[in-house]
């Protein structure tokens, strides 16, 4: 009864922890959203100050570097399976650099490591976008490979990618939204990959029904203890 009551009450504020969590990052979103846009400069940034700007809307000047392009495999979008392009962007006047998700594409399916065309920009430019701090995981079997220039893989985090490409890359992820004054316009390339993003789970409420189950259970058990202790009380007298 003791084991199952404390298991019970355990799990339960594990899920309350987990559904306070994601209404902190609810709140971080909307702020984030309501903020003017914040400008990423060359300056290295801690890892307390990247999650500290984690969804805002933010901008960067410099240049992609599409030598080191890689793709994020297993991300599908409207039930297509597709990659989300991963691209590093040198911040303007630096050797800093910024791992920008440039927006997701479509598989092939007749060929599935065949990448469709698209064009990423040259020259420099000042790009808008969300500050995020990862690309997300999904599960990955066996061992990751090694990555590598326009590698096709599950999952890539960034401190690997700076390893591997010996690239200065600032603790967080851009994801690149479409430009406002395109948007305005509607001059959108068609080119571009579909920018598109799935928003972040904060289902904070499914972890409080969570909860709510873990405590039923170890009251349940502790009911359970208490109306068989009485029976057999009883039954003895």
């Amino acid at each position: 009864m003791l084991l199952l009551v404390a298991l019970g009450i355990s799990l339960a504020q594990w899920q309350q922890r987990r559904g306070d969590d994601k209404i902190a990052r609810a709140a971080r979103l909307a702020a984030g959203n309501l903020a003017a846009p914040l400008a990423l400069t060359s300056a290295p940034l801690l890892a307390a100050d990247a999650q500290a700007i984690e969804y805002r809307r933010v901008t960067v000047t410099g240049r992609f570097v599409p030598a080191w392009t890689v793709y994020l495999d297993n991300r599908p979008y409207k039930g297509q399976a597709g990659f989300h392009v991963l691209t590093p962007f040198q911040i303007d006047g630096s050797q800093m650099h910024v791992l920008v998700a440039q927006g997701w594409l479509p598989r092939n399916n007749a060929e599935r490591t065949r990448i469709p065309n698209f064009t990423t920009p040259t020259g420099t430019l000042t790009i808008h976008g969300i500050a995020r701090l990862n690309a997300g995981h999904v599960m990955e079997l066996g061992k990751a490979p090694a990555l590598a220039p326009h590698a096709i893989v599950q999952n890539a985090d960034i401190g690997q990618l700076a390893q591997a490409s010996a690239l200065a890359l600032q603790p967080l992820l851009f994801e690149q939204t479409v430009d406002p004054v395109a948007r305005a316009t509607a001059i959108v390339a068609s080119a571009l990959p579909v920018r598109d993003w799935p928003a972040p789970d904060l289902g904070a409420d499914k972890h409080r029904g969570y909860a709510f189950q873990w405590y039923a259970l170890a009251l349940m058990a502790f009911l359970f203890f208490v109306f068989t202790g009485f029976r057999r009380a009883n039954k003895q007298a």
